[in-house]
């Protein structure tokens, strides 16, 4: 991980959860940690344990205009758009209000933060941009409507970022992360028909997976990898992919979600 030493790395959603793991790790390789979050109490505690030079501020990602301000002279080598949101309800007991904040944070904050800091990694030739999506950005899954299509966004908006840049020839790398169930709290009360197939996942071991796919500059990481099997298996009949999904228990696994408290 020396490749990290010395490196900016900006991390929203910070405060807890898979951001709070990753930013442990890479300060603990040596990089300069900028962390963001809504909650900064939260951003407070990460900051302790860490300890050395990182710097927290508080930023309400889903608004264009804080992020070009909290954004405003800070050179990232390494972006990861990480904070998300959940409603975990039916389409028709979401109000027009979560379903906004759904996209707002999952989906649109990655186009200002993107718009931020993509300029300065081009002028210096160099840069990488993470968005950590989830399974439900390649395959859906019922009382997740709002969730999955902000997600399925946010798989589209990682994939024409990284053609886009490619085609204008600059040497910014991409890479999207799309896990199961990860158990930081955001999924409290979901469940898994088979374990061993589709199991709950433990957020250290995502968060080592994300470290080591960054470093060796993955484009994509589904985890487990089962998800790429259900992901290929799209290209099936219609009946035959709504009854493997419903065998798998996509159609049950929020039966019992209560989020974070």
């Amino acid at each position: 991980m020396e490749k990290f030493k010395n490196r900016v790395v900006l991390i929203t959603g910070a405060a807890s959860g898979l951001g709070r793991l990753l930013a442990k790790r890479f300060a603990g390789n040596g990089a300069r940690c900028v962390l963001w979050d809504l909650d900064g109490e939260g951003l407070a505690r990460v900051a302790a344990e860490i300890g050395g030079e990182v710097q927290t501020q508080v930023v309400d990602v889903s608004d264009h205009r804080a992020v070009a301000s909290a954004a405003e002279g800070i050179e990232v080598d390494i972006l990861i758009n990480n904070a998300g949101v959940v409603t975990g309800k039916p389409l028709l007991e979401c109000s027009p209000e979560q379903v906004q904040k759904t996209f707002a944070v999952n989906t649109f904050a990655l186009f200002w933060t993107t718009q931020a800091i993509l300029p300065g990694m081009i002028s210096r030739g160099r840069g990488h941009i993470v968005t950590i999506a989830s399974a439900s950005g390649l395959v859906g899954a019922a009382n997740l409507v709002d969730y999955a299509s902000s997600k399925h966004a946010a798989v589209g908006f990682d994939e024409s970022l990284r053609l886009e840049l490619r085609r204008q020839g600059h040497h910014i790398h991409t890479t999207v992360v799309c896990p199961y169930f990860v158990d930081t709290g955001m999924f409290a009360g979901t469940k898994s028909r088979f374990d061993w197939l589709l199991p709950i996942l433990d957020q250290e071991v995502v968060a080592d997976r994300i470290m080591s796919a960054i470093r060796w500059k993955r484009r994509r990481l589904l985890i487990p990898p089962l998800v790429f099997i259900v992901f290929l298996a799209r290209y099936l009949p219609v009946p035959w992919f709504d009854a493997l999904a419903e065998f798998l228990g996509l159609t049950h696994a929020m039966d019992e979600f209560r989020g974070r408290s």
